[in-house]
């Protein structure tokens, strides 16, 4: 049989691509409109969206590590909805449960990427590190919380400093309180589905597409895990 996984790992590429120059364009258009309008920080954070989508893009053949492009597409759609849907277009005004989805989301997406870091090294034989699968699972759990956590604290530190409402009033509080609490709850459902998800694959020893990640990672950056 045929392996298709280079045909799709071809795919994954020209989507990214495809989905990159879509959002790039839709942000270059709002920047014509916010610099008529003279809203200059929101210029300034349209700019910078659009800068750090690019950048792995622009900067691939000076760095060695090449990221599977589905982690890729995951990490700007993301970074789109919640910075520029959320903040620029007021997603987070418009509709009350967009800042929930979005950290359900990224509790799955750290807690994906905390139990990838950990599985990877304990699968390299040059790593002399050899973990059980619920400890792979707490970990990727603990990982995506204490990442949440930082992001509240960032949150509360920008509206402190910079007068922001990053920390949205919710539910009658106005004191971002209860916002901050639920974001810190659905992150934990977020990690712990993708964590309880990570323990029954490596339990059970079934293949998964995540698995398919690692191997495309491993293979594409030799250099990291030795011959």
């Amino acid at each position: 049989m045929q392996d298709n996984k280079p045909v799709e790992g071809k795919r994954a590429r020209f989507a990214h691509l495809v989905i990159l120059v879509a959002l790039q364009s839709v942000m270059a258009a709002e920047l014509v409109f916010l610099v008529v309008e003279e809203q200059w920080v929101h210029v300034f954070l349209v700019a910078g969206i659009m800068l750090t989508m690019a950048l792995p893009v622009v900067l691939k053949a000076r760095f060695s590590v090449q990221i599977p492009p589905e982690v890729q597409i995951l990490a700007i759609l993301f970074g789109f909805a919640t910075l520029f849907l959320g903040e620029v277009r007021d997603y987070y005004e418009r509709f009350w449960w967009w800042d929930l989805v979005l950290h359900t989301t990224a509790g799955l997406l750290l807690g994906l990427q905390g139990f990838m870091t950990v599985y990877i090294l304990n699968e390299d034989r040059h790593v002399d590190l050899h973990m059980r699968p619920s400890f792979l699972a707490i970990f990727a759990f603990c990982f995506s919380q204490a990442i949440g956590a930082l992001w509240e604290i960032f949150e509360f530190g920008m509206d402190q400093v910079f007068g922001l409402t990053m920390q949205k009033p919710m539910l009658g509080d106005p004191s971002g309180l209860t916002d901050t609490m639920w974001d810190l709850i659905v992150n934990a459902i977020g990690a712990l589905a993708i964590s309880v998800a990570g323990w029954r694959y490596l339990s059970r020893a079934r293949s998964s597409y995540v698995d398919d990640w690692v191997k495309r990672f491993i293979a594409r950056n030799p250099q990291l895990f030795g011959d």
